[in-house]
């Protein structure tokens, strides 16, 4: 990315880590975070809207709670959360209100970005927020989140919100400048990637493999995430965060990744369906079906060989082949038990079979998009 191309940005996102909020001893950083407030500002007043992603709730919480510094339990985190989500609104208050701006707390599950209408509600909200001039601090609500519903990092979290917003930009602020071709605390001879053009299954290695939908930090989450946000045209830009004013360092040169964002972004609807992370189960297809979807057709049931895990009309599923490839998302025409009546039928069977006039197709190209 360009010196000073972040002041270019009409609408930029910033992810900033737990270990970025706060000290090892649960303590807020305090000067740090003012530092932050400060470079936002200076964005803000040159017409940039920010969005602020922050961790930090559950770091905060371990001190009132007197909680070690060791994994916790979900029961425990999710008490450290609700403790510590306060105290990390607190901070950030007093570090925004030094410069004249005022904050939002917004909270959100992985359910409240992969179900249609909670989605909506959620980006409207944000968008009420930054109209009237505020810097909307984005959590994940770890208070309610189960383990299986969870984004499982804020980098994921902060790639759904930029890209529900049409975000120009999304900085990652981490521990690292930005993605190397190996661990560079275990190779001296690892070389830094400034410019990342296109995700591929090689860049993904380099994150220390292909990125799980619920894989805890480090930098595969941040790649994951990255595919996210550029699929709806917005760059990703990796950069060390620990020093005072990160954001002013990137503006001023300091060493970072960017990842390119798409130049034909797909539309909004679709980008939902691929930014999916919990998927309740997936259809099995033969190499036929898989050819017909990669040439834009619909999924019909004739090329359906299976339907695993638990899914009703209307979710967003997997599309997989025989050896669990994942090939495409969808949002699935049919439930699981009825896929398993009609599969490997003809479209003009599908009323005789389930005693209903239903789609022709499983999964209708316009509620499909290939990943692979």
């Amino acid at each position: 990315m360009e010196k000073a191309s972040l002041q270019k940005s009409k609408l930029l996102v910033v992810k900033v880590g737990s270990r970025l909020v706060a000290t090892e001893t649960s303590i807020a950083r305090k000067e740090w975070m003012a530092s932050l407030a400060a470079d936002i500002a200076a964005l803000t007043q040159n017409g940039t809207q920010v969005v602020l992603v922050s961790s930090g709730a559950v770091a905060l919480g371990r001190a009132t709670l007197k909680l070690g510094t060791g994994a916790l339990p979900l029961a425990e985190k999710q008490a450290a959360a609700s403790a510590g989500q306060p105290l990390l609104m607190q901070a950030w208050a007093e570090a925004f209100t030094s410069q004249a701006i005022d904050v939002a707390q917004v909270l959100v599950t992985l359910e409240d970005t992969e179900e249609r209408h909670r989605y909506l509600n959620a980006r409207t909200t944000l968008q009420h927020l930054l109209q009237h001039k505020l810097v909307p601090i984005v959590n994940e609500n770890d208070t309610v989140a189960t383990a299986e519903i969870k984004f499982g990092d804020n980098d994921r979290l902060a790639a759904k919100v930029a890209a529900m917003l049409g975000a120009d930009t999304l900085i990652l602020l981490s521990d690292i400048d930005g993605l190397y071709d190996k661990n560079p605390s275990q190779h001296k001879d690892a070389k830094h990637i400034a410019v990342i053009e296109t995700i591929t299954k090689e860049i993904e290695a380099m994150g220390g493999g292909a990125a799980s939908a619920f894989s805890n930090g480090g930098m595969i989450t941040k790649i994951e995430a990255a595919k996210i946000a550029t699929a709806s045209g917005c760059s990703v830009v990796i950069a060390k965060g620990e020093a005072l004013h990160p954001l002013r360092a990137i503006i001023e040169g300091a060493k970072h990744s960017t990842f390119v964002a798409s130049e034909s972004p797909i539309n909004a609807r679709k980008h939902w369906i691929q930014s999916a992370l919990h998927l309740p189960g997936a259809i099995v297809v033969d190499a036929g079906a898989k050819i017909a979807l990669s040439q834009g057709k619909s999924l019909l049931p004739a090329g359906v060989i299976a339907a695993k895990g638990s899914f009703d009309r209307g979710d967003t599923i997997g599309v997989e082949l025989q050896d669990g490839t994942l090939i495409a998302k969808g949002i699935s025409a049919y439930h699981a038990s009825e896929v398993t009546k009609i599969m490997g039928k003809k479209s003009g069977d599908i009323a005789a079979i389930l005693g209903y006039a239903g789609d022709d197709t499983v999964i209708h190209r316009d509620d499909l998009v290939m990943v692979v």
